[in-house]
């Protein structure tokens, strides 16, 4: 399925073009380009929240707001590494479904997953397991960020790394992965 698949790809950037034009080409006519965010050196998680100036961590992302039963078919995420320094995703291997019907028994269909729902099944001794992948400049990856909880980190690492996003509809295999 591939809301629950990531792939880790190798940009076909040239030097030159815009970044806003990059996925372009993927076969999604509806793909916004979201920016950039710059990721200091040895930084745990990156994604900041803007609200109190702390780092969120681990979190889901609600760009399309979509309820219980739809969640497992949102955009799914284009990261682009644009270095100078590695970087890595960090990703949950439990989907937000699953957390849901766990979290919320009685009413699961009628509620909308978020980051707070794994908060809440952490908090009741329900364990995640977490992988890191490490992004080399020019790598990234695509993964379902409504439907897997993520974040970037920089961890271990003596350069920061900007990174470029992009939400859209795209099957499995576009653009090719590196494994």
């Amino acid at each position: 399925m591939d809301s629950t698949l990531v792939e880790v790809v190798r940009a076909a950037y040239q030097e030159g073009r815009e970044l806003e034009d990059l996925t372009r080409p993927l076969g999604d006519p509806d793909t916004v380009y979201l920016g950039q965010a710059l990721a200091k050196p040895d930084m745990t998680t990156t994604t900041d929240n803007y609200e109190d100036g702390r780092l969120i961590g681990l979190h889901l992302d609600n760009w399309d707001r979509l309820p219980y039963a739809d969640k497992h078919t949102g955009r799914r995420r284009i990261c682009l590494n644009l270095g100078p320094g590695t970087r890595f995703i960090i990703l949950g291997t439990i989907d937000a479904q699953t957390v849901c019907r766990t979290i919320h028994p009685d009413d699961h269909p009628l509620q909308y997953p978020h980051t707070q729902d794994y908060r809440d099944y952490v908090a009741s001794c329900c364990p995640i397991r977490v992988i890191r992948i490490r992004l080399a400049p020019g790598e990234g990856y695509v993964a379902q960020t409504e439907y897997l909880l993520y974040d970037g980190s920089t961890e271990a690492q003596d350069q920061p790394s900007a990174a470029a996003f992009w939400p859209g509809h795209w099957p499995r295999g576009i653009p090719p992965t590196l494994i």
